[in-house]
């Protein structure tokens, strides 16, 4: 659905030369023009509009002095830097443009009537005039002759196998009678020339040649091969003219046919036979076609007419038309109708091999044209619901108009057709935002017709409805009506003869006011035109266009953009300038776009696409390259892009990789869209979508989300990109159009938790105009149904950096309360019988279904039975119910309320089987009340219920509740259910405390028995937890004889010392067991020096000094002192062995300093010559947590965290080792401290001095060794020495790699702790005085 707009035009004018112009030439890599005349050629640059090179061929002979020379054809060979001339009289001439030299390579005496290189330049054809074709190399070495008129078909001859005669076939629409017409001779047209034309295939391997038969006199297509070989020959085609063109992409060769009423352009395959056609807008005989031209794309074919001549020395016109094809359907594009005048006529014209959409023209009277176009889609621009999204298609006279609001017409088709009086040329929509839907057409005339959108007094004759309506249909749709037809008054002084196109980038910029722009004829400048409306006295049907006022720019226009927002008008000059025209003031001006820091814009590559955009508060101009380069100001921010569009504030690209990104411009920095657009990965899942390959964006329908693509081949495809989606709905939301929101969300299956998580207040609060607006039963369900606690603005659908985030009015309350209970509270108010079964899915939808309250709303449905009209019935909302919940967790519900009324509707409703429920429920109806519930109860597994109803059923049922108790672990339940004194309280007491003993909880069950007064149970209990003070306390309530309680005594003390409780075996011994002696033994051999002296003294018995206390301390003292030479021994070796270790990595690091350090931590846990693989590569094969592996003991992972790290010398971790080592040393050391000095106390008591001081000083040596060797241990902390490289913005690459190189000798991060080296208390205060 796009059209082709005049980009540029060049034109150079009077060019100085003799003669007349016959043929011309391209020389793309000079940039300039070749013109062969009766007198010879002539080299032009059309930018610069300066003669080149002259050369004349007269006076070196090959051409006559009398001007009668001809010259055939003209070739530029590239990289020969020559030209090939071919004359009439059969010279073949190499001329040098540079040194001006001639060359006759070759002559034909018959003459030359066609010179037809190949596409690659690597064989050249000459048609001779005794009607043979003779192939040559490049070098001019003939390869082979061959008479153009042959009598075989070719090597492609058709096979007939022998099915049936002509008569009995099928004949189609013909009839049979078509079997049995005799086949007429067809002549050649009467205006044909006779003249053999020839065509190449665009990768040259074959060549199609069009001649007139001799003997049939009718025109026939014989296609060769590159080898010279005859092809195929085409079928009869009456009335085929002269003109031939083979498609570049070689699927089709072009010519045309007269036919009894009409002019076709008709196409034929390789081998032959017709294959589709279309008609020329002429009547029959009122043109003929002198060529057709394919452009280097295969996408545009241009016919070259000119009028027949009815008159002697009437005037005759020349016509160029461009035609594309899309969806089988051929379209004028572009019609150029070249005025009478003998100078205005086209000798010759051609497309640009290099530019596809250039074509360049050669006029009679030495005028040199050349056209720019490229494809444009010309849309509505509003943003209002207003704006019907049209889409103007230009088809010769017609203007088919889509609008996409009302309904999608896949093309040819179209909503409604304009019919004007000639060819259209251009198409504008008004850039007004209100008044969007009126376009402008600028025909072919260089009239302007105006439609407006609006109430038209009567139907309007030129416009006409497409594929909607019909007979019996009503369009809703309001179609425009030609307001007036405006003619362009131009300076007369301008000689405009030539030129058709005047005019280009017309644009409507205000209800009474158009721009356009012209190019100069002289220089390399534009006119911008700013163009109003005349005032007329007269309401006459046709009115004038004047030139209110011009500005000359400097450059060539190539784009012409304007924002309907802030009505600011942008122009690109050919260099990538951008100007900014300031069309508003009294006259009009222009000066350069510049950026917020006051720098011109320029493109850095002409763009063929332009449009304006706000980003960040400044307006830049956005534009797209042929070559899908998009740019945003001067910045290239995207090399992939094939289209893109502006609607409100997004911006949508489709791209290479078939995807189609949505970016807001709302609130955004250049920056971060330039971020956006340069990433490959998209995080947010609204901006990107995937498209069909090749889909092209041709308009976005306002207010509606809805994306319109076509697809290389024509058809159309409508997307709902997600981000226009959620930001219409937002906005909908915004605004409290719920009904809006909701339909669009059911309809593309938005989740409808947005209509809440979006704003939970602004909801909230207006639940009554949601339920309002819905105003649908089922559609609130659906709502219901639908809702979660996700908060979907963070998950599924993020919400904008810019919006802020809105908290619920209840952060306490789950968010299902929160709506259900508002929203059913809303519906009880508005009309509790129509939503009634809206609010049974309230009730069902919250966290905890709330089902009994549902079947009690049911049942007094039933009891009650429908009191209005629209209510629903109990029947209508049980079976709802059904649909929402499981039968038989609704049964189970229902069951629970000990209602069997509502039992039984449920059961009646649900798919059981009478025989299953009925004997139950007639069973429960003879059971005593209590005792029903809880058989219940029991049934529906709500066992504390089940036990609270059999308390109350008496004590005979104490003993079935005892052991339910027992089955369910219902013990602190059941407790609360009895009185503290009674014997079921004693009982259920009794059983807890036994089901403690088994679950090992000793000192809780105590406590039970305890409580209870079972004394005996509570003393084994706290016997076997070790709890010495309550067991003797048991003991006392027992009344225990004394043997008993000395028996308890010692065994207590026995437990006591196996948990090293020395003092508190003591105390146990000395007070119950009366035994002092064996007391003051457990305190010694627990280092209680001082409590022991005092158990001596207290019963007097200073004896025990001597025989036991003293030899206890000098005993303990040489423990001691061999205690610490152990450690201080060890401790000089383990440091002295990481010293070494920690050298010898150095230097293998200096030496390999790529090598990495392994951190298989478990491989001193296999030998040697184990074939096992690596933990590291162990881990990768079993990736997934395996029950039977993962369950290995605990005392396994104990064993292998201690052999984690070996001491063995050379293991690959030794260093760790020994720092955890000499860790373990200094810690056990620190421990001493206070055992020391209890120990120097009573050695300095009982006159030890010189073993106290012995080892006091040891003591001391020891930690001062300690001390000193801290910081040569423990050089680097974990925070000097990280396992992860430091990244970030203020890294260098020199820093990472620094950082990486640390990593490799960096250890595991679950043993960073042994770098942290350990804590001294230097506070404690462990020395004697008295010993110093």
């Amino acid at each position: 659905m796009r059209n082709l707009k005049l980009v540029r035009t060049l034109e150079f004018k009077d060019i100085p030369a003799p003669g007349k112009p016959q043929c011309f030439t391209l020389r793309t890599e000079q940039d300039t023009v070749l013109i062969a005349s009766e007198c010879g050629l002539i080299e032009v640059n059309p930018v610069t509009r300066e003669v080149k090179n002259e050369i004349s061929l007269v006076a070196e002979g090959f051409l006559p002095e009398d001007g009668s020379g001809c010259i055939v054809g003209v070739q530029d060979l590239l990289d020969q830097e020559s030209v090939c001339v071919a004359t009439a009289s059969g010279d073949v001439i190499l001329c040098n443009l540079s040194t001006h030299q001639l060359e006759c390579v070759g002559s034909v005496a018959s003459g030359i009537s066609v010179m037809s290189w190949s596409p690659d330049q690597e064989l050249v054809l000459l048609a001779t005039g005794q009607q043979t074709l003779i192939m040559m190399t490049r070098d001019f070495e003939p390869i082979m002759e061959q008479p153009i008129h042959q009598d075989d078909f070719g090597e492609s001859k058709f096979i007939t196998v022998g099915w049936g005669k002509k008569e009995t076939q099928f004949h189609g629409s013909e009839g049979r009678q078509a079997a049995f017409q005799m086949q007429t001779l067809e002549f050649a047209l009467p205006w044909d020339d006779h003249r053999i034309q020839v065509t190449w295939r665009g990768d040259g391997q074959f060549f199609a040649v069009s001649v007139v038969c001799p003997e049939t006199g009718a025109r026939k297509v014989r296609v060769w091969n590159r080898e010279f070989a005859l092809h195929s020959t085409s079928e009869p085609v009456a009335g085929l003219g002269p003109a031939l063109a083979w498609k570049p992409s070689g699927s089709l060769i072009a010519s045309t046919q007269d036919k009894p009423n009409q002019q076709d352009v008709v196409f034929f395959e390789k081998n032959g036979l017709l294959h589709g056609h279309f008609m020329l807008p002429f009547f029959k005989d009122e043109v003929k076609v002198n060529n057709l031209l394919w452009n280097a794309d295969s996408s545009v074919l241009a016919v070259w007419l000119e009028d027949l001549q009815r008159e002697e020395n009437s005037a005759l016109k020349t016509y160029v038309q461009l035609w594309t094809v899309g969806n089988y359907h051929w379209y004028l594009k572009q019609s150029l109708s070249f005025s009478t005048t003998v100078k205005s006529r086209i000798v010759s014209l051609t497309w640009d091999p290099v530019i596809p959409y250039r074509l360049h023209v050669l006029c009679q009277g030495w005028h040199y044209l050349c056209y720019d176009w490229h494809w444009t889609t010309d849309r509505s621009s509003g943003d209002h619901s207003s704006d019907l999204a049209n889409v103007a298609v230009i088809d010769g006279n017609k203007v088919l108009v889509t609008v996409f609001r009302q309904t999608v017409i896949p093309p040819p088709m179209c909503t409604y057709y304009l019919l004007l009086p000639h060819p259209v040329n251009q198409v504008t929509f008004s850039a007004h935002s209100t008044k969007s839907n009126d376009l402008a057409v600028l025909d072919a005339s260089n009239q302007i017709s105006v439609y407006k959108c609006g109430d038209s007094p009567s139907m309007d004759p030129t416009v006409n409805l497409g594929a909607v309506g019909g007979n019996g249909f009503k369009v809703p749709l309001r179609t425009p009506h030609l307001e007036k037809t405006y003619t362009i008054q131009f300076d007369s002084s301008e000689d405009q003869e030539v030129n058709p196109l005047k005019l280009t980038f017309l644009t409507w910029i205000e209800e009474d006011s158009f721009l356009a722009v012209s190019h100069s004829q002289f220089s390399s400048q534009s006119a911008v035109h700013h163009l109003t409306i005349a005032p007329s006295e007269s309401a006459e049907e046709q009115g004038q266009l004047i030139i209110s006022s011009s500005v000359t720019v400097d450059g060539i226009v190539i784009s012409l953009c304007c924002s309907s927002k802030t009505k600011s008008v942008a122009l690109q000059l050919a260099d990538g300038q951008i100007l900014k025209c300031l069309w508003e003031s009294a006259s009009l001006a222009v000066e350069p776009w510049k950026s917020l820091g006051g720098f011109p814009v320029r493109f850095p590559y002409p763009c063929t696409q332009t449009e304006l955009a706000v980003i960040g508060g400044e307006e830049h101009v956005l534009g797209l390259t042929d070559r899908c380069r998009f740019f945003i100001s001067d910045t290239e921010v995207a090399s992939n892009i094939t289209s893109f569009t502006l609607y409100d504030e997004f911006l949508l690209l489709t791209t290479h990789s078939h995807t189609c990104q949505c970016f807001s411009l709302r609130d955004t920095s250049f920056k971060s869209l330039q971020a956006g657009l340069c990433s490959s990965h998209v995080a947010n899942g609204e901006v990107l979508r995937k498209v069909e390959r090749g889909s092209r964006i041709v308009t976005v329908v306002p207010q509606d989300a809805k994306l319109i693509l076509q697809m290389p081949r024509g058809n159309l495809e409508v997307v709902h990109h997600r981000a226009l989606v959620l930001a219409q709905i937002r906005k909908w939301l915004d605004k409290l159009m719920f009904k809006e929101a909701f339909e669009c969300m059911r309809k593309l299956r938005i989740n409808l938790n947005l209509i809440y998580d979006h704003s939970p207040k602004v909801f909230l609060e207006n639940v009554e105009t949601f339920i309002r607006q819905i105003d649908s039963v089922n559609h609130i369900n659906l709502f219901f149904t639908e809702l979660k606690e996700e908060d979907v603005t963070k998950t599924m659908y993020p919400a904008p950096v810019t919006s802020s985030a809105q908290l619920s009015m209840d952060p306490a309350r789950k968010k299902l309360d929160l709506i259900c209970d508002a929203m059913r509270t809303a519906m009880e108010s508005i009309n509790p019988h129509k939503y009634c079964l809206s609010i049974l899915t309230s009730h069902v939808k919250k966290t905890t279904p709330e089902l009994e309250v549902v079947l009690q709303k049911v049942h007094e449905l039933q009891e009650s039975g429908p009191s209005v009209p629209d209510a629903v019935s109990a029947e209508e909302a049980l079976k709802y119910l059904l649909l929402l919940v499981d039968v038989n967790e609704l049964y189970d519900h229902s069951l629970g309320t000990y209602d069997f009324d509502l039992v039984i509707m449920v059961a009646e409703k649900s798919q059981k089987d009478p025989k299953e429920y009925l004997p139950f429920l007639n069973m429960l109806k003879k059971m005593e009340t209590n005792y029903q519930r809880f058989t219940i109860d029991k049934h529906l597994k709500r066992y504390e219920k089940a036990i609270g109803h059999l308390s109350k059923c008496g004590p005979e049922y104490f003993p079935e509740c005892l052991n339910l108790i027992k089955d369910k672990n219902l013990y602190k339940e059941a407790l609360k259910l009895y009185p503290p004194n009674s014997q079921q309280h004693k009982a259920v007491c009794l059983a807890y405390g036994e089901h403690l003993t088994q679950e090992h909880q000793h000192e809780t069950a105590g406590l039970v028995f305890a409580r209870c007064g079972a004394y005996q149970e509570a003393l084994s209990a706290f016997l076997a937890c070790g709890s010495w003070q309550q067991a003797l306390c048991m003991a006392t309530q027992l009344h225990l004889p004394k043997n008993q309680l000395t028996d308890l005594s010692r065994t207590l003390a026995g437990k006591l010392v196996e948990q090293r409780k020395h003092n508190e075996a003591a105390i146990v011994l000395e007070q119950y067991a009366q035994d002092y002696e064996e007391a003051v033994l457990l305190l010694l051999e627990g280092a209680a020096w001082e409590e022991a002296l005092r158990l001596v003294y207290k019963y007097n018995r200073l004896d025990i000094i001597e025989t036991n206390i003293k030899p206890s301390i000098l005993e303990a003292q040489k423990n001691y002192m061999a205690f610490l030479d152990s450690q201080t021994t060890t401790f000089s070796r383990h440091k002295k062995r990481l010293l070494v270790v920690r050298e010898l990595k150095e230097q293998a690091q200096q030496v390999n300093p790529d090598d990495e350090v392994p951190h298989v931590q478990e491989s001193d846990l296999f030998s040697e010559t184990s074939s096992i693989v690596s933990g590291g590569d162990m881990s990768g094969r079993y990736s997934h947590s395996n029950s039977r592996i993962s369950a290995r003991s605990s005392k396994n992972r104990r064993k292998a965290e201690r052999k984690k790290h070996s001491l063995r010398e050379g293991s690959p971790l030794e260093d760790l080792a020994l720092l955890e080592a000499l860790n373990e040393v200094i810690q056990s050391t620190e421990k001493l401290k206070d055992e020391i000095h209890r120990i120097l106390k009573v050695l300095f008591l009982f006159e030890f001095d010189e073993q106290g001081r012995e080892l006091q000083e040891a003591f001391d040596g020891t930690l001062q060794l300690m001390e000193r060797s801290l910081p040569e241990i423990w050089t680097l902390t974990y925070q000097q020495n990280p396992a992860i490289p430091v990244l970030g913005p203020s890294s260098t690459a020199n820093s990472i790699m620094a950082s990486y190189q640390q990593q490799k000798t960096s250890v595991p991060v679950l043993d960073a702790e042994l770098f942290i080296p350990p804590k001294v208390d230097r506070r404690t205060q462990w020395k004697l005085s008295l010993l110093e």
